[in-house]
């Protein structure tokens, strides 16, 4: 059996990693940063920060993935693990509807 690999990042490191693959994409379609920015709806300006240092709204990188057709990508994130139980089912069903956590 393969023992998962497990490799830690902070969140300046994806930060900047997603700007910068924003940016290759971008140029691999041979696009200026003017072209992302209209086809995004976004301003060129917050397009250049996000792609040097990452910082940028989830709205701005939602559109710009949506311009360089990779927003079904987003649709993997933060999905709970699936339920190995009917415990785990059943605590799901239970949390159904409840608005807070206990601690």
């Amino acid at each position: 059996m393969k023992t998962p690999t497990l490799v830690l990042f902070t969140p300046a490191e994806v930060r900047k990693s997603l700007g910068s693959r924003t940016k290759e994409l971008r140029l691999l379609k041979g696009w200026t940063r003017n072209t992302l920015a209209n086809r995004a709806g976004v301003s060129v300006s917050s397009l250049k920060r996000f792609e040097n240092t990452g910082k940028g709204s989830l709205e701005l990188v939602l559109k710009a993935a949506y311009a360089l057709g990779r927003l079904e990508e987003f649709g993997k994130l933060l999905h709970p693990p699936a339920a190995r139980s009917m415990a785990d089912l059943t605590r799901r069903a239970e949390l159904r509807g409840r608005k807070r956590g206990r601690i």
